[in-house]
């Protein structure tokens, strides 16, 4: 009699603990696949991390960080109406809007409104109105409140409040119609309500910009949207005094520390700069947006743009400005506007007015017999050269002295 064979156990793939171990690594969990998405668009890998967002959707339909990360990255690869459709799944009045709507939903929004100013506005302050509640809820829990959790609630509050000072300041957004009847109004009383449009609108502008001071006092965007508010009411020393204060803040930092305001930033500064004629400042600024990208379209033009009013202002007072005469500092400009030229043709960038106010200010320089440095000279230029002022608006500390 034969021994007696022991039957051996079979495993199927339901049962096969190899088999099921091997298919759990197959299933991350949706949080797993949420880090490597937002890992993905700090990478700035967006076509990847739609993958892995459509993943986790595809598990949980309703998945709110999903859906934010979502609208995050068809915006950036330039689906704008589906990166509009998934900010709105999250807010009311959609049916699938969570409770607690995420209040970057309704900032996405806000930009994405661009031709809908009174929808912009109204996300804005939904925006405004969520930011608020949480940053009371974290005061009230102050002590197991990370401090930069805080403050980065407080820089989204006025950043939502100088989104609506900059709709309000906008001449090309006719707001004054929502609030007026314009079908039944005589041309006197046109007049009238416009006057009193325009006074409602600066009191709102200055409201906000209260709010977002003591949401965040010292806060350097608000104060540098103050000072533009000043300058549209005619008031230059008011707003030389607050954009010395917003400069101050950051001006003595890192080109590398997290906390220097986004290049767009640096240059509205500028700009505001150019505009009271503080070039000693403007262009401090610019040499350090330069040094962060050297391939910045704007900061080209607008360091040509300076160089081309300190050159005319130098010859109307008697053809020197600190030292350089008006053909050194024109030289100066055209060079700078014809780097601007060459980067906006090879960029393919956008701002066709920029490169048409480039001609015309090359043209007049061409008149006034300016021509272009040498290419090697330009070329073998010091890149680490600092623009320096013998101009008495710097001070003994190093700072400028807004006169």
């Amino acid at each position: 009699m034969g021994r007696t064979r022991t039957k051996k156990k079979v495993h199927t793939k339901a049962t096969d603990p190899q088999v099921q171990h091997v298919s759990e690594l197959k299933e991350p969990s949706s949080q797993a696949l949420l880090e490597k998405a937002q890992d993905l668009i700090v990478q700035c890998d967006y076509e990847l991390a739609l993958k892995f967002v459509k993943r986790i959707l595809k598990k949980d339909e309703n998945n709110v960080e999903a859906k934010e990360m979502l609208g995050v990255a068809l915006l950036e690869t330039g689906e704008i109406d589906a990166a509009k459709q998934a900010f709105q799944s999250l807010v009311p009045p959609h049916p699938g809007a969570p409770v607690a709507t995420p209040p970057s939903a309704h900032l996405y929004l806000a930009q994405l409104s661009d031709d809908e100013p009174n929808v912009a506005l109204q996300h804005y302050q939904a925006a405004v109105n969520v930011l608020l509640a949480q940053l009371k809820g974290k005061v009230r829990a102050k002590d197991q409140t990370p401090k930069n959790d805080e403050t980065e609630i407080k820089s989204n509050i006025v950043r939502a409040l100088i989104g609506q000072v900059e709709i309000w300041m906008d001449p090309s957004y006719d707001l004054w119609c929502l609030f007026f009847d314009l079908s039944f109004m005589c041309a006197s009383a046109l007049k009238q309500s416009s006057s009193s449009f325009e006074h409602q609108a600066e009191k709102t502008c200055e409201d906000l910009l209260s709010q977002a001071l003591q949401t965040d006092p010292g806060n350097a965007e608000a104060l540098q949207m103050l000072a533009s508010v000043r300058l549209s009411q005619q008031k230059p020393e008011d707003a030389k005094q607050y954009l010395e204060q917003a400069w101050s803040v950051w001006k003595d930092l890192e080109l590398d520390d997290p906390k220097l305001p986004p290049i767009p930033n640096r240059l509205a500064l500028v700009k505001l700069f150019i505009e009271l004629s503080l070039y000693t400042p403007a262009l401090l600024v610019l040499h350090g947006v330069m040094l962060t990208d050297d391939q910045e379209v704007e900061a080209w033009y607008l360091e040509g743009w300076c160089f081309y009013l300190m050159a005319e202002q130098a010859k109307e007072n008697g053809g020197t400005l600190d030292e350089l005469t008006w053909q050194e500092l024109a030289k100066d400009a055209r060079d700078c506007l014809e780097t601007c030229q060459v980067l906006h043709r090879n960029q393919e960038h956008p701002d066709t007015p920029l490169l048409g106010h480039v001609g015309e200010l090359i043209s007049k320089l061409d008149a006034l017999g300016i021509k272009a440095s040498p290419q090697d000279e330009v070329e073998g230029g010091d890149d680490d050269d600092e623009w320096e002022s013998d101009d008495e608006s710097v001070d003994e500390d190093g700072d400028v002295e807004m006169q």
